[in-house]
C-alpha cells in the first residue's frame, strides 16, 4: 500500500494533511495518536469509504479512488462493529462479501479460525443479536475473506476476550510473517503495539509527526522505564506542539 499527499476531512473541517507513507507485504504497522488524530479518517480513506480532497492511495498498484473495484479486490477492511447489517446472519454476511470477491465465504481456514473462536454456532443468527465482541469477531473474519494483500484494522481487538484476542494476534501475525498480506491497524493499546508491530507511525492533528521500526520498539521496551512507550509518543507529541507554536 502506498499514501501520498493525503488530505481529507469532514463537514468542511480538514482533518488529515498531506499524509504519505508505505507499508510492504509481510509488515504489521501500528497507527497511533491522540483521539481526533486524524486514525480513523485515514483508515476511510485507505479503504475507500471516505474520498480524500487531495492525493492518492494504491492497493497493489491499484488506485482506491479511480478504480475502486480492482484496489478493493485486494483489500480486507474490518468494519466497525455498529456498521455491520443487523438484519442479516453472520453466515449471509460473509456469503456477501465472499460473492463481492468471487470465493467461497467459509474455506477451511476461515472454518477452521471461526471454530477457535467460539463463532461457528452463532453463524446463522441474526447480527443485530450477537455482542460487541461477537461482531468484532466476525468483522474481522469478513476482512480475511478472499486473501485479501491488505488488512486495514480500526480498533479492532477492543470488546474482546482475552483469549480470542489472542487467536486473532497469532493468526494475523502467521499471515505477515508468511507473506501474505501486510497489516495496518489503528489502536490506542500499546501492549498491542509492543508485542505485534513491526512499525509504528504516529499521527497528531492530521498529521504523521514520527516513525519506529522494530529495533527503535524493541529499544524502548526493553529499556526498563515504565511506560516507556507512552511517555515517548507524549514527550513527541508536546515537542511537535511546541516547535509549530514557536513557528506561527
Amino acid at each position: 500500500m502506498s499514501v501520498r499527499g493525503l488530505c481529507a476531512g469532514h463537514a468542511g473541517r480538514d482533518v488529515l494533511h498531506d499524509v504519505a507513507m508505505e507499508i510492504a507485504s509481510g509488515e504489521w504497522l501500528a497507527l497511533v495518536g491522540p483521539n481526533g488524530s486524524g486514525k480513523s479518517t485515514l483508515l476511510d480513506c485507505v479503504a475507500g469509504c471516505l474520498t480524500p480532497s487531495a492525493g492518492q492511495v494504491h492497493i497493489a498498484g491499484f488506485s482506491v479512488h479511480t478504480d475502486p473495484l480492482s484496489a478493493k479486490q485486494h483489500l480486507g477492511y474490518a468494519v466497525v462493529p455498529g456498521r455491520l447489517p443487523e438484519l442479516l446472519t453472520g453466515r449471509q454476511c460473509l456469503q456477501v462479501f465472499a460473492d463481492a470477491k468471487h470465493v467461497d465465504a467459509i474455506g477451511p481456514e476461515l472454518a477452521g479460525l471461526a471454530d477457535e473462536l467460539r463463532l461457528t454456532a452463532l453463524l446463522d443468527d441474526p447480527i443485530g443479536v450477537y455482542s460487541y465482541g461477537t461482531r468484532q469477531k466476525l468483522s474481522i473474519l469478513l476482512a480475511l475473506v478472499g486473501e485479501p494483500v491488505l488488512i486495514v484494522l480500526d480498533e479492532a481487538f477492543n470488546g474482546l476476550d482475552s483469549a480470542s484476542a489472542l487467536i486473532l494476534k497469532r493468526h494475523l501475525r502467521k499471515r505477515a510473517d508468511n507473506n501474505r498480506c501486510a497489516i495496518v491497524l489503528a489502536t490506542h493499546a500499546l501492549d498491542v503495539v509492543e508485542r505485534c508491530a513491526d512499525r509504528m507511525i504516529l499521527l497528531d492533528e492530521g498529521r504523521g509527526i514520527g516513525s519506529w521500526d522494530r529495533a527503535a520498539l524493541d529499544a524502548l521496551r526493553s529499556s526498563g522505564t515504565q511506560n516507556c512507550l507512552e511517555m515517548t509518543l507524549a514527550d513527541t507529541i508536546c515537542s511537535v506542539r511546541a516547535r509549530d507554536a514557536q513557528g506561527e
